[in-house]
């Protein structure tokens, strides 16, 4: 189980971390939900049905990161594809932070909880924390990625990661990049049928 994680009964997982892969993981998560921002939680005798219809932004994100976990919906070639892009942020966006700073906080709970030992703890995640947990992977890949200038396009793909030479300030963030991938393609293959 060390390092992947593997299935539990009632379709849950299950990963032994050591402290050092807590505090990253957590560190990871908590820099994820600096970037994705507070959310806007109805204000003391505001009515929380109106908060669910408050209209969001129209622009997209300035920051590469922001702009990776909140896409354009339709693309930006023309004024037409331009304009039903902002019309959808402006109604999915609000919601699509919440779920990402939701799952974010599922991480930050799930690793608060656990009971470690020395040498580390075995966390165990429910169905619905399986989601969050893959949300969140997903949403730290994307923004870590970013970061690095991965892109599909890249003709040495992740592969010219590998090769960095340890000397490379980029280094510790390319390993937790790959790390989290693993971490991401075992919970998968933990939850396929």
């Amino acid at each position: 189980m060390a390092g992947h994680f593997e299935a539990t009964p009632r379709g849950g997982a299950a990963v032994a971390l050591d402290e050092v892969e807590i505090a990253i993981l957590r560190s990871l998560a908590v820099q994820l939900l600096e970037l994705i921002g507070p959310g806007d939680e109805p204000a003391d005798g505001e009515d929380p049905l109106a908060a669910l219809f408050a209209e969001g932004p129209t622009e997209p994100p300035t920051d590469p990161a922001l702009a990776r976990l909140f896409p354009e919906a339709y693309g930006d070639e023309d004024s037409e594809l331009r304009a039903a892009s902002a019309e959808f942020r402006r109604f999915t966006e609000n919601d699509l932070r919440t779920r990402k700073r939701d799952d974010a906080l599922t991480v930050v709970r799930t690793l608060d909880a656990l009971q470690s030992g020395e040498g580390g703890a075995v966390l165990t995640l429910s169905a619905d924390e399986c989601r969050s947990w893959l949300g969140a992977l997903n949403d730290l890949r994307l923004t870590i990625g970013t970061r690095l200038e991965v892109s599909d396009e890249d003709e040495g793909g992740e592969g010219s990661l590998y090769r960095l030479p340890d000397s490379d300030p980029r280094k510790p963030m390319v390993m937790a990049y790959l790390w989290l991938g693993a971490l991401q393609e075992t919970l998968v293959e933990t939850l396929m049928p």
